[in-house]
């Protein structure tokens, strides 16, 4: 038995209560426990309404609602007001743990409680982050080169499942709020940057994690095609673009509002 008495298991909400009644019962099958579990919901439909109540009647949540859809920025903030332990696992619904997720989990968090200036451990990605070094057998460390050139070091921070500290707004400040998801999670993205965040990020993030999509329950995120076109001559243009962008504005942006 996996119990995290000090850590909150933050989970976003909307449309897809199979997905998150999935993720509930295999970190119950895995005797994999927290010191609380809040479900912040945002806006879901009649149906998923209902189902919500029910989960939260087997699994005793914390859930917090909103009358009308208000975007990925507002979902997370409200749902982190309601955290009341110092650190936070926050992670989507339609993730499924793996049987090796308890025991490294409680590495990462061992990690965090033994090195104060750690401010996320990262458990999941599309793709490796772009500088890292070794820290141990399962994680390395992240870092930020002065004149790093692959673009992808923005993903310092990361949406997808994670470990942070609870008070992280202090330093990092809030989600934007009335924007789309992408440009929320970018804008928080340049605030680790600038605020010189640093984290460690699971090797083998593939197989910790995994993401479900089902055709009754897809994804919600939408994107620009050109964004994800493979063409070569779009690639070099979507590249050279980010990378001055980006480093733009590390500098010029300014910083999140914070508490």
């Amino acid at each position: 038995m996996y119990t995290f008495f000090q850590v909150s298991l933050l989970i976003t909400h909307y449309n897809r209560s199979s997905s998150l009644a999935n993720l509930l019962y295999t970190l119950k099958d895995l005797k994999c426990g927290f010191g609380e579990i809040i479900v912040s919901d945002d806006g879901s439909n009649e149906e998923h309404q209902g189902k919500l109540h029910l989960l939260q009647k087997a699994f005793g949540f914390k859930l917090i609602t909103t009358p009308v859809n208000r975007g990925l920025g507002h979902n997370i903030n409200k749902g982190q007001d309601a955290v009341t332990k110092p650190y936070t696992l926050y992670i989507q619904e339609d993730f499924e743990p793996s049987a090796q997720f308890p025991h490294l989990f409680l590495q990462g968090l061992e990690h965090m409680k033994a090195k104060k200036a750690l401010d996320i451990v990262r458990f999941y990605a599309y793709s490796p982050y772009a500088y890292l070094k070794p820290f141990d057998e399962h994680f390395s460390q992240m870092f930020h080169p002065t004149f790093g050139t692959d673009y992808t070091k923005i993903y310092l921070y990361s949406d997808h499942p994670h470990l942070r500290r609870s008070d992280f707004f202090q330093k990092f400040g809030r989600y934007p709020e009335g924007l789309k998801g992408d440009l929320t999670e970018y804008k928080m993205c340049i605030s680790f940057l600038q605020n010189k965040a640093q984290g460690l990020f699971y090797n083998d993030f593939s197989k910790l994690l995994i993401q479900k999509n089902s055709q009754q329950e897809p994804s919600t995120m939408t994107r620009i095609s050109w964004r994800e076109s493979k063409a070569v001559w779009i690639k070099l243009l979507r590249d050279t673009y980010r990378q001055l962008k980006y480093n733009f504005d590390i500098i010029a942006q300014p910083p999140l509002r914070k508490l």
